[in-house]
Formats: C-alpha cells, structure tokens, sequence
C-alpha cells in the first residue's frame, strides 16, 4: 500500500509541477512528460532508504 502512495503523490505533485512549469515558459502542457518524471522520481523514492544505512556511523563527537 505505501508503494502504491507513494506513486499516487509523486505522480500528482510532479504533474502539478510541470503544469505550473509548461505555463510560466509558456510551452503547453505535457502529461507524459509529467508521468515519466513522475515514475523515476517515485523509483528513485523507494530506492533512496535502501541504500542509507540504518545505523549510526559511530563518528559523533568527532569533528
């Protein structure tokens, strides 16, 4: 379920994006253009938490 949410909001906010960016550049509006980008920012997403560590460096206090 999370994965599917998280691919609703993406693709909404990044289709909202390239509307209000389509419009200020004064080209006309692109729905694939926005769905593309909408899927690799959702891979990108999902895949971003596996390659942070879970644990702590163990370099606090070290500056």
């Amino acid at each position: 379920m999370k994965y599917f949410w998280t691919l609703f909001w993406t693709l909404a906010l990044v289709q909202m994006l390239t509307y209000v960016a389509s419009s200020m550049i004064g080209v006309p509006f692109d729905f694939v253009t926005g769905a593309v980008l909408g899927v690799v920012a959702t891979i990108v997403i999902l895949i971003f938490p596996a390659i942070i560590p879970n644990e702590p460096s163990g370099k606090e206090g070290v500056h």
